[in-house]
């Protein structure tokens, strides 16, 4: 039996809309491409937004954010920002040092306790 080599530029994201069944992660559900996002090396973008949001009262209180990822693959630098869909920046969070791969934004929706790809909403 092989291993399977994780896709670190997440090649096949662009296959995703909708989902047929959710993910449990820290008491979030979470879609079938935020799953492959998880499993293909990049869990923690995830668990840092899922983690943050109960102990961030102004993220708690919004029924609807965006999560957006950015990386900058020369300076191995990256982070996020969340808005509530309206480009009203809620958080930002910047990581010194990432080794991802994602050569574009990555665009998450988080609503009703689901997280999902953009494409899934």
């Amino acid at each position: 039996m092989t291993e399977e080599k994780p896709d670190l530029e997440l090649k096949a994201l662009e296959g995703f809309c909708g989902t047929q069944e959710y993910h449990r992660v820290l008491g979030f559900n979470v879609t079938d491409g935020v799953d492959y996002i998880m499993r293909n090396g990049y869990s923690y973008l995830v668990t840092d937004v899922l983690a943050l949001i109960p102990f961030k009262a102004i993220l708690r209180q919004q029924p609807f954010l965006v999560i957006t990822y950015s990386v900058n693959l020369e300076t191995h630098t990256g982070g996020f920002i969340i808005t509530d869909g309206n480009e009203t920046l809620l958080y930002s969070q910047n990581y010194g040092y990432t080794n991802a791969k994602i050569a574009k934004e990555l665009k998450l929706f988080l609503t009703e306790r689901v997280l999902m790809l953009a494409g899934e909403y």
